[in-house]
């Protein structure tokens, strides 16, 4: 059961530190959307790549750290069955979560975009438009990256709950350590 908690606690720790470094980029894509508006309608000079890298940096932001997210339950639950269930009862709802919903949500996800993902590395896809950023095929991969790091997380948040349900975790802490 040590290992079960080691590699909860090993993914925890990935998905928290590319959740800490990907919160960055929103300060970045704060900045960037400034001197856009800024480059725009005070100086009237318009940059195609940097307007795209606004795209990027939000797409980047939200794929890459969604793992992140799950670590936190920042996702979107049906309070009804989880609000004031008591923690063995939490960590059922969570497992059968991850196995009935996460797991094929993955495997979907992946199975749709590997392809997709494949066929934009084969050509080294860039931006239809002339001035635009090249290297698209680079952000696409982070669909990929998506699927791995939710989907690493979602077998975290499956090994605590059958430790949970063991009786061999302690249900007074959150995953990350914290007071429940």
């Amino acid at each position: 059961m040590n290992a079960l908690r080691a590699l909860a606690s090993a993914v925890d720790a990935v998905n928290e530190g590319i959740g800490r470094v990907v919160s960055w980029l929103a300060l970045v894509l704060v900045v960037v959307q400034f001197a856009i508006v800024l480059m725009r309608y005070v100086y009237g000079v318009g940059a195609i790549a940097v307007q795209e890298s606004i795209l990027i940096m939000h797409g980047i932001l939200f794929l890459v750290a969604a793992g992140y997210a799950l670590l936190y339950d920042a996702h979107v639950r049906v309070d009804v069955f989880y609000g004031e269930a008591k923690p063995r009862k939490k960590a059922m709802v969570d497992l059968f979560g991850c196995i009935v919903f996460l797991a094929p949500f993955i495997y979907v996800i992946w199975d749709v975009a590997y392809p997709y993902v494949a066929s934009s590395w084969a050509v080294k896809e860039a931006s239809n438009e002339t001035s635009g950023l090249p290297g698209v095929y680079l952000f696409k991969t982070t669909i990929l990256a998506f699927t791995v790091l939710v989907g690493l997380q979602g077998v975290a948040l499956a090994l605590r709950s059958i430790l949970v349900i063991a009786g061999l975790a302690d249900t007074n802490k959150s995953r990350t350590g914290g007071a429940a």
